[in-house]
């Protein structure tokens, strides 16, 4: 059972990321400091960085809150399904409960708008990048174990989960450069383009 000392120290930690993320979509990542954001919670920088090694790992934290979201998917997947039919599915499905994820710690809005800093921002694009590899090595392992293969002697998942992640990424670039920056709108683009990855890798482009 949760005691009253970890409840206050899930606010405390809830409300220097939600004061973290606005400030970063308000005022520019580089130009907000953490006592910027230990000031806005009326905390020390120490108590910040009790919570967060840095500035980074308060951006990224929403991403990091959605992405074990989705991994918790995929292991949940049916065993019957076909590897990339699970990912797929995962992701589908994870739209609808993500935002009840998101929404416990902040408005899904200012999540959102986090992903266009993240893209915008060169170092923090880079950062993404480099877990973006981290965590589709974790997935791979996940559909290893799933299918009851040796990730480092059968190249399957990997791959498998290599163009999955090219075509994520692809539709997040595709979204924060669009006009409509809804979640509705980055579910219906994912579906989209998830649609495509078998006529793209199997079939012929030429019109007949």
């Amino acid at each position: 059972m949760e005691t009253l000392r970890e409840r206050k120290k899930q606010r405390t930690r809830d409300a220097l990321l939600r004061t973290a993320l606005e400030l970063f979509t308000t005022q520019g990542y580089e130009q907000t400091t953490v006592d910027d954001i230990a000031a806005a919670v009326d905390v020390s920088q120490r108590t910040f960085f009790r919570y967060f090694a840095g500035k980074e790992e308060a951006a990224l934290a929403l991403e990091e809150m959605a992405v074990a979201h989705f991994v918790a998917a995929v292991r949940e997947r049916p065993p019957h399904e076909a590897p990339m039919e699970a990912l797929r599915q995962a992701v589908l499905e994870g739209w609808d409960t993500l935002n009840d994820v998101i929404e416990a710690v902040v408005p899904i809005e200012l999540y959102l708008r986090m992903y266009q800093v993240i893209e915008s921002t060169p170092v923090l694009f880079a950062a993404h990048l480099r877990r973006s590899a981290e965590i589709e090595e974790s997935i791979a392992r996940v559909l290893a174990e799933r299918e009851g293969l040796d990730v480092d002697a059968d190249p399957r998942p990997r791959v498998a989960v290599a163009v999955f992640g090219g075509v994520m990424r692809l539709t997040e670039r595709q979204w924060s450069v669009g006009e409509d920056f809804s979640l509705d709108a980055m579910r219906t683009l994912t579906v989209s383009y998830l649609e495509q990855v078998g006529p793209a890798l199997s079939e012929s482009w030429r019109t007949r």
